[in-house]
């Protein structure tokens, strides 16, 4: 029943391979306008280059999420393991208002505030953190006047929620007992 490519009319073919071509070069060019289509996979973040870290620093991050969190490898790791988790955004969060903590101007203040709220904090937020009514409620209270302090409380329930839960998770899956091995292996 099928006679094959041969029995397609020849103006069928021509358009066929038209295509073809025009497919591939649209995916060989990533500034392409395809890309608004259909974008490229971000490419795996890479654990920081920093140097390596003493047995003892691994096992601090083993007792402490601050710790972790102040070491540049550390930071990497841990949200490369919680993007693995589908959690990235608690962490992406923490960061913001790390940043958000560092700005001067309240003019970009509040732009930043703006910002975090739409996509951390309101209902269907894109990277919408968990964060209970109260907070959520306190947090909208504080940006009717940003300051350095707006995201206090839901960046601390945040701390805690990652501190309780996501860290012995990580040191489970990705510190071995014996943290020579651990350091020694990254």
């Amino acid at each position: 029943m099928c006679k094959g490519l041969a029995a397609l009319p020849h103006t069928c073919l021509e358009r066929a391979k038209e295509i073809k071509t025009k497919l591939g070069t649209l995916l060989q060019k990533p500034d392409s306008a395809i890309d608004l289509i259909i974008p490229y996979p971000e490419k795996p973040e890479k654990p920081a280059k920093v140097q390596k870290i003493s047995p003892d620093e691994a096992l601090q991050w083993r007792e402490s999420l601050e710790k972790l969190l102040q070491n540049a490898y550390g930071l990497a790791r841990f949200r490369s393991f919680l993007r693995s988790e589908f959690s990235e955004e608690n962490i992406e969060f923490w960061i913001a208002c790390e940043e958000y903590k560092k700005i001067k101007s309240p003019t970009k203040m509040a732009e930043k505030a703006k910002k975090i709220y739409e996509e951390f904090i309101q209902m269907e937020a894109p990277k919408e953190v968990n964060i209970d009514h109260c907070t959520k409620a306190v947090t909208m209270k504080n940006l009717v006047e940003p300051s350095v302090s707006s995201f206090n409380e839901a960046q601390k329930r945040i701390f805690a929620l990652m501190e309780k839960d996501s860290l012995p998770r990580f040191v489970r899956k990705t510190c071995p007992m014996d943290c020579h091995q651990w350091v020694t292996s990254c």
